[in-house]
């Protein structure tokens, strides 16, 4: 397997191409409180009682303080920075303090909660964290037979044994079935990938599907009210009948919010089975000729214009 790390992907941060249909239609603050403070009697002052925000201003947690004092930058809890700093999720983080894997200047830290300006003198397992490098991305062109996780109890191949050499450490952004195929999105940053795979954000993904039986674009074109399975609701999906080949239909599907095997439900509930599956695109970021198993990094330029575009913006 080859890998084009040295060659960075140029990309245009486009949103992605409409298909089929065009899309539908989707379907203040309160009163001030006057500015004048009634006075206590005999007293000469106010009665005006400070929100729990001005007190908290007011008595600044003592990291915060000594941040300010020293013009620092302002302190995040440890489980954040370590995400940032690539090292696990946050969730992981957790558990890593639990177990008693973290410390800091020597003594374990016992909370994820514990507010730092930076990782110096932060280490995992005895080893030194260094300071955060900045978000990289890459696109991976994942191939079927392999999970999407780090290790398996089972043994079964996961996309680390199929990524090539020479890459930094880096998770991957969602996930994808063992037996789907194309675009996974992997970076360096736990909290970019926290905040990819949050429902809110919105990032579309595009499949192409191969699935046999019989469906009309009617049909298809109702996926964009969203429907129930199960009890689980999905929500607006994008699809057109690309070609027919004899029995089998290929449908292109947009949609944003990645419920497990949403696709494969979907269109199993239209009564068909999906024999082939690929993701060709995640936000502005395609597939396009990326060869199996193949590695590409993208652009810094590319990466900071598109997270500017996400809500929240850059996490």
């Amino acid at each position: 397997m080859g890998t084009a790390s040295d060659k960075e992907k140029e990309l245009t941060v486009e949103p992605p191409k409409k298909s089929g249909s065009p899309r539908r239609g989707a379907g203040g603050g309160g009163p001030k409180r006057p500015d004048g403070a009634r006075q206590r009697p005999g007293t000469g002052k106010s009665s005006v009682r400070r929100s729990p925000r001005a007190a908290q201003e007011a008595n600044p947690h003592p990291a915060r303080a000594a941040a300010a004092a020293s013009g620092k930058n302002e302190p995040q809890r440890i489980a954040k920075l370590l995400a940032r700093a690539g090292v696990a999720s946050r969730r992981e983080i957790e558990r890593m303090i639990a177990d008693g894997r973290i410390a800091l200047d020597g003594a374990l830290v016992d909370t994820p909660a514990t507010l730092l300006t930076s990782l110096h003198g932060v280490t995992v397992d005895g080893v030194a964290i260094a300071a955060p490098a900045p978000t990289r991305l890459f696109l991976f062109h994942k191939p079927t037979g392999c999970l999407t996780t780090e290790r398996d109890p089972a043994g079964r191949p996961t996309i680390y044994d199929r990524l090539p050499d020479g890459l930094p450490r880096v998770m991957p952004i969602g996930r994808l079935d063992m037996n789907t195929e194309g675009l996974l999105l992997l970076t360096t940053d736990g909290g970019f990938k926290r905040q990819m795979e949050l429902p809110a954000t919105g990032v579309p993904r595009t499949y192409r599907a191969r699935a046999f039986g019989e469906v009309s674009q009617q049909q298809l074109e109702d996926l964009f009210d969203g429907l129930e399975i199960d009890g689980i609701r999905y929500g607006q999906i994008e699809a057109n009948l690309e070609r027919r080949t004899g029995r089998n239909q290929w449908i292109e599907m947009t949609l944003t919010e990645g419920k497990n095997r949403e696709v494969r439900r979907v269109l199993e509930h239209l009564g068909l089975k999906v024999n082939r599956l690929i993701r060709t695109a995640y936000g502005p970021f395609s597939l396009g000729e990326l060869a199996v198993g193949t590695v590409e990094e993208v652009r810094q330029h590319d990466l900071i214009l598109f997270r500017k575009t996400l809500k929240g913006g850059a996490a």
